[in-house]
Order: C-alpha cells, then structure tokens, then sequence
C-alpha cells in the first residue's frame, strides 16, 4: 500500500510498521499532525514479523491507553483475561502469586494473539486521513541536521527524499535506522530460544497465567480464547534445532516434564516457531531531531511478558511531550524531557527482567534456596505483592497521559 502526500515535507516519520509504530501513528492522530510511516513488510503479508502467531500480554496501562485510543472494545473482543499470575520454582517449595480481585481490579492484564491486533490496528490506520504509508518500502539513509531530518525511502526500486521535524525509529531490536543516526546498542546473547506456539490442555486455565522456571530456562503458560493455552519455552540455544524437529507427542511430552501435571495431561500442540533471545539497550534514546521507541531502544528477555507494554509507554510519553509541544515535533528540549521520563522505567525494567532470568538460571544450591524463601516472602510480607502486581500492571511511576487513559485531546 501506497499513500503519501504530495510534497515530501513530514512532522513525523515513523520507521517501522509494527505493533508498536502502528500504536505510535494511531496515538499521534488527535494531534492532527502530518505523519507517514515506512514499513518493508507489505501489510497483508504474512511474513509480517509483527503480527504473526505470537501471544502478547497486554498489562492495565496499556489497555488504558487503548481504551484512551478507542481500540479496546475490538481487541477485547478477542482476547483472554488474566486474572492471576502463578509462578513457581521447578522441583522447589518456592511458588508465589498474584491475583487482580485481591488487587481491586476485574483482569490484571489481557492475552492476544498478535494477528488478531495486528487487524485492530490496521483498520485503524486505515481510518486516520492525516495519515501516510510508504509500505512496502524501506529507510536506506538518513541525515540529521538542527532544522530537520532527511531519509531516503526506497520502494519497489524507486528512491525519493522525505523530509521532517522528527524521525522516529520503531523499526526493532535490530534497527538499521538506529544505527544511521549513529546511535549504538549494547547486546549481549542469552544463548536461549524461545519456542512458542498453543496447544490444548485437558483443564482450563481459567485466566491464570503461568511462569514456571526450570532447569533450562524459564516456560510461560498463558490463557487465550477457546480453552487453548499459548506458551513460550525458553530451551538452550544448543537444543532448539532438536525440540522443534520432535513429533508433536515427543515434544508435548518434554513439554509435560518441564511444566508439570496442573492443568493435566497437553495435547493438539499447533504449528511451533522460535526466535533467539538477546538483551539489547541503546547506549541513549536521541539523537539531533531523531529517537528510539520500543525494541529499537529496549529488547527484553520475555519471562516478565512486559517487552511490549514497556514500548507502548515509550509511545504514550513521546505522544505527551509532542502534545504540549506540537508545532515543532523535533524540538530538542521535548527530546530530551522524553528521554529523561523514559531512563527509569526503561532501566527498571530491563534489569528486572534481566536479573530474574540470571538469578533462576543458576543451579547453585544455596542461592535456589534464598531465592524459594524470597518467593515465599513474598507471598506473607505485607504490601510486596501490591508493590509487585502494580509494576506488572505498568502503573507504577510517573505515567503519561494515554497509559492513564486520558485522551491526548
């Protein structure tokens, strides 16, 4: 799809079309600002790495502001509630739990499959007229000054110039527009997949979600529509190409082993896919009329499911910076108030979820134990589990408007 203005002059360029710069495009369009987004994937196609099988846990804040965005009565509509969270410590006494009546809320968060809102979000945008596409087409350089940046976009073999006050990228972890503003990433590789696909299990999870660490790495069972379960397998590096070339009985019976008998007896696994596991942080979030939202700032291990709610809130903060700033959306003050909000939540998050995969990847005796009591601890002392259950549900801190679900206008 192909729809630009016909002069090559922007607000906003948006590079990257996926779940979270679809979101970023959709929030921005109260502002009535001029926006195209540059994605490579064709929409309708299904190798499309955002919208595919996945499962995504959507936490409180970011279904406020899709509620704030008018989406979330059709993303509702197909997705599962959570209503308690279970996690426990394989072959240990340890195991604590969340529950959303005990928190005062109805869903501590939501499960979607990521096609189904990949939809939602695309019959959005087709909906905002301020809003251009240049898909499929790609971002083959760009150049920042002080009055404006300048990409240049390549679609089917045709290049053409694009100019704007703010080039956003939200193009992924591996960002090619992250690295042409010459902003650099820190990576470091777990030497994990996650495997993930859905399967049946013989009980219902009844909204609960679970994260079970184990020997390996941690496995994630989560509830979606139809009694089915979605899951994410974290398995070593060394072992992926084997679990995922094993039947469909041998590889849900290594999955029972790993996770258990409480939901009894797994069966009718569905198609199996797995993508390599890396933290990855950009050393900073702007540059000169340019910033990082999402993967492209902040790749996270997904044991925490908080990779995506984490870049909706880089969404919502941005949005809020440009709504009081709106005539000159690259402004180098509003850039750096944004990655001023943005440094602590980003931080907490990404050692969160870092120190819980290494600290439950450790097979040492004595810290299995401090780690079971602190699990337990955290169940019987007052107030750490409301503390907990408020990050999980992304409200805690200082939020932005639409992660309140407070309309930008």
């Amino acid at each position: 799809m192909v729809k630009t203005r016909r002069d090559n002059h922007y607000d906003i360029v948006v590079a990257g079309g996926g779940m979270v710069g679809s979101s970023l495009a959709l929030a921005l369009a109260p502002l009535g600002l001029k926006v195209v987004v540059v994605e490579p994937v064709a929409r309708v196609a299904t190798a499309q790495p955002s919208f595919d099988d996945r499962s995504t846990a959507l936490s409180r804040s970011t279904q406020r502001m899709f509620e704030a965005m008018e989406l979330w009565d059709d993303i509702v509509a197909a997705a599962t509630p959570v209503t308690r969270i279970h996690v426990s410590d394989k072959g240990r006494f340890g195991f604590s739990h969340i529950d959303a009546e005990e928190q005062g809320v109805e869903a501590l968060g939501y499960v979607v499959i990521n096609r189904v809102l990949g939809e939602v979000l695309q019959c959005a945008l087709e909906e905002v007229e301020a809003l251009d596409f240049l898909c499929p087409a790609r971002i083959t350089a760009a150049r920042l000054s002080a009055d404006n940046a300048t990409v240049t976009v390549d679609a089917d073999g045709v290049e053409r110039e694009l100019s704007c006050n703010l080039l956003v990228a939200a193009d992924g972890a591996n960002s090619s527009v992250r690295r042409m503003i010459g902003i650099t990433a820190d990576q470091v590789a777990y030497e994990q997949r996650a495997v993930i696909g859905n399967l049946l299990p013989e009980r219902r999870l009844d909204g609960c979600a679970y994260e079970r660490f184990t020997e390996h790495g941690p496995l994630a069972i989560l509830p979606v529509a139809d009694g089915r379960a979605g899951f994410v397998w974290n398995v070593p590096e060394r072992d992926a190409e084997r679990i995922l070339g094993l039947t469909d009985e041998d590889f849900l019976a290594e999955l029972q082993q790993a996770f258990g008998n409480r939901l009894g007896r797994l069966t009718r696994v569905g198609k199996r896919a797995s993508y390599p596991l890396v933290l990855s942080k950009a050393v900073r979030l702007i540059a000169q009329r340019a910033v990082l939202v999402g993967n492209a700032a902040h790749g996270l291990h997904p044991a925490a499911a908080q990779g995506f709610n984490l870049g909706l809130r880089d969404v919502a903060a941005l949005c809020d910076c440009i709504a009081e700033s709106p005539a000159d959306a690259g402004d180098v003050q509003l850039l750096r108030r944004y990655a001023d909000w943005r440094r602590h939540d980003q931080k907490k998050l990404v050692g969160f979820t870092d120190g819980l995969v290494r600290l439950f990847g450790r097979a040492n005796p004595p810290l299995r134990v401090l780690r079971d009591l602190g699990m337990l601890g955290f169940d019987l002392v007052p107030g750490v589990r409301s503390l907990f259950a408020k990050h999980t549900m992304g409200l805690a801190g200082r939020l932005p408007r639409l992660s309140r679900g407070i309309p930008l206008s």
